[in-house]
Parts: C-alpha cells; sequence; structure tokens
C-alpha cells in the first residue's frame, strides 16, 4: 500500500468514526441546544405522519375476533388516504393535532437524550471503554438516554397521544393544554401522566440501544461506500445511516410501542375519543398484549407498522442530520464570536 493508499485510508477511518470521536468532546450546552433544535425539527415535519399512526394504532376494527367472518372496514387505512380523511373532517389543523405538547415533549427529549448520551460516554470512557466490545459502548448510551428522557418527558407524550386521538371541536375531549393537565390531575391523578410508562421504557431501550448502536457503524459503512463509489451524497451521510438505524430499530420492538399507545389512552374518557372502540386493557404490558392476541391476532400486534416506518425513516434522519449539522454551526458561531471579540 503507497503512502497516498494510508492517507486515504486514514481519512475515511476518520470520517467514519467521526460521531464517536469528534462529538465525544461536546458540552452540555451543545447537547442542550442541537439536541432541542433536532427534536424540534424533526417533529414539525413528521407531524401528521404521528397523528395518522396514533389512530390506526388505537383502532380495533380492521382484523375483528379470529372467529369472526365478518370484517369492518378499518376507518383509518393507508398514510396517505388517512390524511385526507382527518384533513376532510378536522381541518389541516387536525394533521397537528397535539402539537403543542409534542413540541415541547421533542424539545426537551432531544435536549436531555443527547446530554444524557455524551454523558455517558464520557462516564464510559474514562472508566471501562477499552473493555467493550465495538458498538456495546454505543447501545448501552443510547439506552440509557433513551430510558433517562422518556421517564422525564413521559406526561408530555401521553398528552400528544390524547391530543391526537380526539376529533373536531364536537369531539374534544380537552379544550387545551391547561384544561388536560387539571382534568387527567382531577379525574385520574397523578399517577394519571404516567399510564403505560412501563411499555413505554420497556420498548425505548432496546429501540434507543440498537438505534445508537447501529448509527455509527452505518455511517462508517455509508461513508466508506460513498467514498470507494466516488459518490456525492451532498452531506447526508448522517441522514441515510440514521434513515436505516431507525427503520430496523422500530420494527423490532413495535408491539410494545402499540400497547403503549392502547394504555394511555386508558381511564375516564376513554369512550370520548374519534376511535370510540377502544377496549379496556388490563393496565400491565403482557396482559395487554395477551388481549390484542387473542382478539385481533397477531398483526394486531403490528397495527400502524407501515406509517410509522414512513414516519421513522425521515424523522431519524432528520434528527441525526439536524443534530450533527447543529453542532458543526454552534461550533462555527463560536469560532466567530471569539475571533469578533478579539478585534
Amino acid at each position: 500500500m503507497t503512502e497516498a493508499d494510508h492517507h486515504d485510508e486514514k481519512q475515511r477511518s476518520s470520517k467514519r468514526d467521526s460521531f464517536v470521536s469528534a462529538k465525544a468532546d461536546i458540552t452540555n450546552r451543545e447537547s442542550i441546544i442541537c439536541g432541542g433544535t433536532s427534536g424540534l425539527t424533526s417533529r414539525f415535519f413528521v407531524a401528521p405522519l404521528d397523528v395518522v399512526k396514533i389512530r390506526q394504532q388505537l383502532q380495533t376494527n380492521p382484523f375483528k375476533h379470529r372467529e369472526s367472518t365478518v370484517r369492518t372496514p378499518p376507518e383509518y387505512r393507508g398514510a396517505i388516504s388517512s390524511m385526507v380523511k382527518i384533513y376532510k373532517n378536522e381541518g389541516v389543523t387536525g394533521l397537528w393535532r397535539g402539537n403543542l405538547p409534542a413540541e415541547l415533549l421533542y424539545l426537551l427529549y432531544g435536549s436531555i437524550q443527547f446530554t444524557t448520551f455524551h454523558q455517558m460516554n464520557l462516564l464510559i470512557n474514562t472508566y471501562a471503554s477499552e473493555n467493550m466490545f465495538p458498538g456495546l459502548q454505543q447501545f448501552i448510551t443510547g439506552a440509557a438516554s433513551g430510558a433517562v428522557a422518556t421517564t422525564a418527558t413521559y406526561p408530555l407524550d401521553l398528552l400528544r397521544t390524547r391530543f391526537a386521538a380526539q376529533g373536531n371541536n364536537s369531539q374534544r375531549v380537552y379544550r387545551s393544554l391547561r384544561h388536560s393537565i387539571l382534568q387527567i390531575y382531577t379525574d385520574e391523578g397523578v399517577t394519571g401522566f404516567f399510564r403505560g410508562l412501563r411499555p413505554t421504557v420497556s420498548q425505548i431501550v432496546p429501540y434507543m440501544g440498537f438505534f445508537f448502536g447501529s448509527y455509527a457503524p452505518l455511517k462508517g459503512l455509508v461513508s466508506g461506500i460513498s467514498e470507494d463509489l466516488n459518490l456525492n451524497t451532498f452531506g447526508s451521510d448522517e441522514a441515510i445511516a440514521g434513515m436505516i438505524a431507525g427503520t430496523i430499530s422500530k420494527t423490532g420492538v413495535f408491539p410494545l410501542d402499540v400497547i403503549r399507545k392502547r394504555l394511555q389512552v386508558q381511564g375516564p374518557t376513554l369512550n370520548r375519543y374519534v376511535l370510540q372502540d377502544i377496549p379496556t386493557y388490563p393496565n400491565n404490558i403482557f396482559g395487554c398484549a395477551k388481549m390484542i392476541f387473542v382478539t385481533e391476532g397477531f398483526r394486531g400486534l403490528y397495527r400502524g407498522l407501515w406509517v410509522s416506518l414512513v414516519k421513522a425513516a425521515p424523522a431519524s434522519a432528520i434528527t441525526m442530520w439536524t443534530f450533527e449539522h447543529s453542532v458543526t454551526a454552534l461550533r462555527w458561531y463560536d469560532r466567530k464570536m471569539e475571533s469578533f471579540q478579539a478585534l
């Protein structure tokens, strides 16, 4: 191998490891600002798909009971047709229903997640990184950051689901964010804000673990292929890697996401949502999963999967692309400010 080949390989290796190395010295300020920015940006673009996904996950009639020969057409079928239906019945705002708690959720979630992720990385780098298998460190830090961010922001996630499940003005359960908080607290107490937390954390730990564990090697693979083939990805290696990682991870843990949504809408307002045939489920993972399987079959646990994947792929891509490029932009801004102050 020539000296030029060694130089090219060193550059490729450096680029492939950029997420692990270049961002390992990230500051808390960068994690908070860039994590929040990536969350807000991602949420805005995928909000309509999120509303469709939630409604498909909550409907129970498409497959009916397995012993029944009668099939009732689902109210929401397919991403495009569902969005058209929501638009016709509820207007364009219906596609962004629950967006206020969702934006607050994604803002706080992104900030907490990336801050925890990088702090965990620094901790492991200090005490145990030499004994880690490749990818295991990213899996552990991704799982831990997902669990912390999910628990801290869970009430907003529950509010987002309940707002997305309610219909137009005549069908509204909650008039505003303030009204929803007061109503849930009055009817269900503090524990009402944490309905479905257990399956949510059970879902997010493997999901974020696999996502971050696969993101770095996938980004390296995409960068390597683009360089070997002399392809110009226009700086989208992060987006492509995030898209693939998000799709694989989401598929693996999707049944827990369905269980989470079903449990989040339980309570005294269960029959007041736009889908009024949602059953009452046992308030635990296995009881809810068993009931879904018995009444809807195995497919019931994957209700809304395709819309979820259509949403997860761009959401993951936008999140990782925005985060990494926000860090770069913030550091550029800081250097410019330092230069300006030095004059």
